[in-house]
């Protein structure tokens, strides 16, 4: 403990800003031999200091992508660098923490089906807990160490199950039992509350089910939130806290939210932005992960929402994460250093057109057996989409990319208003079938980052024997309810469907860790279907889309020129127009004339007789 004390010194600054965030190398594997050092080292920057957490040492267990798997790794921003702890062609996610602090349970598919194992933190050992040919994850400790929670499925949905460990006379015990999805649990550490995720009000919420009650009101519903999605819930050690991350679609904040058990009627209070999260020892931190269009990033936060550790970026997504009080032994076991020496191959190398070859489009690679409009790419970007191209078949079972609405497009092609810039001109996009969601083999879950509406794609697993893919978890987003004559539907672009049954792959987070990122739909995508732009991906290279067109064309054409309108046949002069004249006034001219009197004529009256 006192070797990392001595490094535990606190550093305060005024202003911590996410966009400083450390920047990776390129290579982010070990090199042969050197099992100590960093999978993923970043260059300290004294501008940007993190502040460093005054509860330290200790370590964080990362379950992390690493290109087409997913492995276990350990880092500390003080002295332990990145550093891979599981390595093989299969993935290791949701780790969970025993209650002594020795071993990791965590969910894994390296015997071909996804499985329970344990991992003895001091010798890294692994022992494998169940052995059946469907889907087990998601484990959670009782306050024991006696039992272990977990996510199976059964019934063609996602169900909880409680099962012994070590104890092979007792039967597992399922919790639930409901068409929906129930699954993510978490066990209080007071020991008779469990806390899990459910759709079976529509969306997905955090419920609690009371260990001690056997009627159906054992569970009750905590988030109760009809316009968001909660997800991947854990409690504090005290349990008097329970976090949980929420994607809302209202005027809420998305991101990490906590409730209180003392408190249990006032609604869970927002913390700040980020997906998944783990608990400090003293319960007055969480460790958190921020996710960004191409990168990933690791913060923290105090429970009042300060900003702790500086956003570090990561090789990829996260499948869970924990914070241990204690640090790796000081001596790394074999299989650690096994798995920190592996060195993975490289997803893919570019290999660039020598300048002999170029034609006009001289960075445009033509696509191998791709059908699409266009099936060209620009020469930077064709490896990578060929490896994803790859991984996608090998996790799927079938080639989803071999058939493309667009790749990329010339600029002479218009395409719909609003999209004058979009990336298919740049050779640096693609656009999957939708036809594959009209067929039920793809499907899409709607994600709010920001004020930004996100799609992320799952794609049906070929074999549903669940060897490829996982169960989803949360209901999916149903964009053709907009066409059903439903005001509602057609105002908020679609609505929530049910969970579909069987195995499947997420394709978004698959292709973000070839580089690929999705792309935030227009702001008219509620009555513009295309401007939803849930099947495009495109990889930048921190390009604006002017320079990625410069690329391909010179500037002249870029250009918007000014409208000039065609000769005319030159008109004769107009006479000047001559001068109307006034009327003139007509006099008036009396129908009879008097006579008129003279003033000095008068007639005398003649007397009478």
């Amino acid at each position: 403990m006192d070797r990392f004390k001595r490094f535990a010194i606190p550093f305060f600054i005024l202003i911590l800003l996410s966009g400083c965030a450390l920047s990776a190398p390129d290579s982010p594997v070990l090199p042969q031999g050197t099992a100590t050092q960093t999978a993923f080292a970043p260059e300290a920057d004294p501008i940007s200091t993190p502040v460093i957490f005054s509860d330290f040492p200790g370590i964080f267990i990362l379950a992390m992508a690493e290109g087409t798997y997913t492995h276990l790794f350990a880092y500390s921003p003080i002295d332990q660098p990145l550093i891979r702890l599981t390595y093989g062609e299969w993935d290791d996610i949701t780790p969970a923490l025993s209650p002594d602090g020795k071993k990791i349970a965590f969910s894994s598919n390296r015997g071909g089906f996804w499985d329970l194992y344990l991992l003895d933190i001091e010798s890294g050992e692994t022992t494998q807990l169940t052995d059946t040919e469907t889907y087990d994850g998601a484990p959670s400790w009782s306050p024991d160490g006696a039992w272990l929670a977990s996510e199976t499925y059964l019934d063609d949905n996602l169900e909880i199950l409680v099962q012994p460990i070590g104890d092979s006379s007792q039967k597992a015990i399922r919790l639930t039992s409901n068409p929906a999805a129930d699954h993510s649990p978490a066990w209080a550490p007071e020991g008779r509350k469990l806390a899990f995720v459910s759709t079976r009000s529509g969306d997905s919420d955090i419920y609690l089910a009371d260990l001690n009650d056997a009627n159906s009101s054992r569970f009750l519903n905590l988030s109760n939130t009809p316009k968001a999605t909660e997800s991947h819930p854990v409690w504090s050690r005290d349990g008097s806290k329970l976090a949980w991350s929420s994607n809302t679609y209202d005027n809420r904040p998305s991101g990490i939210y906590i409730w209180e058990r003392e408190n249990p009627n006032i609604p869970a209070a927002w913390v700040g932005e980020g997906d998944w999260a783990a608990w400090n020892a003293r319960g007055d931190s969480l460790l958190t992960m921020l996710e960004g269009n191409t990168t990933n990033y690791l913060t923290a936060y105090t429970l009042e929402g300060a900003l702790l550790l500086q956003p570090y970026p990561l090789l990829g997504t996260l499948s869970g994460m924990l914070w241990l009080p204690e640090a790796l032994p000081e001596h790394l076991p074999e299989n650690y250093a096994k798995a920190a020496a592996a060195t993975p191959a490289s997803g893919w190398e570019i290999e660039r057109i020598t300048p002999e070859a170029l034609s006009v489009r001289e960075n445009l690679v033509s696509l191998d057996e791709v059908q699409a409009p266009y099936p060209q790419l620009h020469d930077a970007v064709n490896e990578s989409f060929e490896a994803l191209r790859e991984a996608t078949s090998t996790h799927t079972g079938w080639d989803a990319l071999a058939n493309l609405e667009n790749a990329f497009i010339p600029i002479t092609t218009s395409l719909d208003p609003g999209m004058n810039e979009d990336w298919l001109y740049t050779g640096r996009a693609f656009a999957l079938n939708p036809l594959i969601a009209n067929a039920g083999w793809m499907v899409t879950a709607r994600h709010e980052i920001g004020q930004q509406s996100y799609w992320r794609i799952y794609l049906h697993a070929q074999v549903q024997d669940g060897s490829k893919g996982i169960p989803l978890h949360d209901p999916v987003w149903d964009l053709s309810t907009r066409y059903n004559l439903d005001p509602a539907s057609y105002e908020t672009g679609g609505s929530f469907a049910p969970v579909p049954a069987g195995y499947w792959v997420d394709f978004t987070a698959l292709a973000q860790n070839f580089g690929w990122e999705r792309l935030p739909a227009l702001s008219n995508w509620r009555n513009f279907f295309k401007g939803t732009r849930f099947t495009q991906f495109v990889q930048k290279d921190n390009l604006s889309w002017y320079e990625a067109m410069l690329d391909l064309y010179p500037p002249e054409i870029l250009l918007t020129p000014t409208p000039i309108m065609p000769p005319t046949i030159t008109p004769s002069p107009t006479g000047i127009p001559s001068r109307t004249p006034r009327p003139t006034r007509t006099p008036r001219t009396p129908t009879s004339t008097p006579t008129p009197l003279s003033i000095f004529e008068f007639t005398t009256p003649t007397p009478s007789p």
